[in-house]
C-alpha cells in the first residue's frame, strides 16, 4: 500500500459525524503521492519547484500516473500548482482503485434493507497497516490526517518531519486546504446574503 491508499482509508474509518471533505481530501491525497514519489526519488524539489527525475516503473498504478503527469520542461510545475491540477477529483480516482482491489464493503442503512450507503473498509492486511501506521504517530501519515480534520497533529510528530522537501509539500497541502476553505465560507456567506434578499422582497 502506499501513503494516499493508507490516507484515504483512514479518513473512510472517521465517524461520519466528522466527514471529511472531498476537496480537502483530494489534495491531501495528491500530497501524499508527492511525498511517495519523493521516497521513490521519481522526483526532488528546487525549492517549491518539482523536479522530476528519470520516467521508470513506480511499482503502483496510480503513483505511476502521478508522475508521469509531472511537468518536465523548466520552468517546473511547483507543488501547490501540482497539489490543485492533480487534486481534481482524486479521491474518487482512489476510491474506484481501492474498491477494484477488493479492499472496500458497502456500508448498510440498518434501517432499510438492501440499500447501501457509503462503503467502507474491508477488514483487511491493508486496513490494518493503515491503521496501525496512524496508531504508530508516523509523522507524515499524522500530518496528512490533520490537514484534512482527521485527528488533531500532536506537536512532536509535527516537529519530527526533519526532511525539507517533505516538510515543504505538507506546509503546501495545510496552505491549499485553508484557502480551499476560505473559499468554501465565502461561498456560504454569499449564500445567506442572496436567500436574505430573496427572503426580504
Amino acid at each position: 500500500m502506499t501513503t494516499p491508499r493508507d490516507l484515504l482509508i483512514i479518513t473512510m474509518d472517521v465517524s461520519s459525524s466528522r466527514p471529511v471533505e472531498q476537496g480537502d481530501l483530494s489534495l491531501a491525497l495528491a500530497g501524499a503521492e508527492l511525498v511517495d514519489l519523493l521516497g521513490s526519488q521519481a522526483l526532488t524539489l528546487d525549492d517549491d519547484r518539482i523536479v522530476p527525475g528519470p520516467q521508470g516503473a513506480v511499482g503502483d498504478r496510480l503513483l505511476h500516473e502521478a508522475a508521469s503527469s509531472l511537468v518536465r520542461e523548466q520552468p517546473y510545475e511547483s507543488v501547490e500548482d501540482l497539489l490543485w491540477r492533480r487534486g481534481r477529483d482524486l479521491s474518487a480516482a482512489y476510491l474506484t482503485d481501492l474498491g477494484a482491489g477488493a479492499q472496500l464493503n458497502p456500508r448498510r442503512h440498518r434501517w432499510i434493507p438492501g440499500r447501501t450507503d457509503r462503503a467502507e473498509p474491508a477488514d483487511s492486511p491493508a486496513r490494518r497497516r493503515a491503521t496501525d501506521r496512524l496508531a504508530s504517530g508516523e509523522p507524515v501519515l499524522a500530518a496528512l490526517a490533520a490537514a484534512v480534520g482527521v485527528q488533531d497533529e500532536r506537536p512532536e510528530e509535527a516537529t519530527s518531519i526533519t526532511d525539507d522537501a517533505v516538510a515543504t509539500v505538507l506546509a503546501a497541502v495545510n496552505d491549499a486546504i485553508t484557502e480551499l476553505e476560505t473559499v468554501r465560507q465565502r461561498k456560504r456567506v454569499e449564500d445567506a446574503a442572496f436567500d436574505n434578499i430573496w427572503r426580504g422582497m
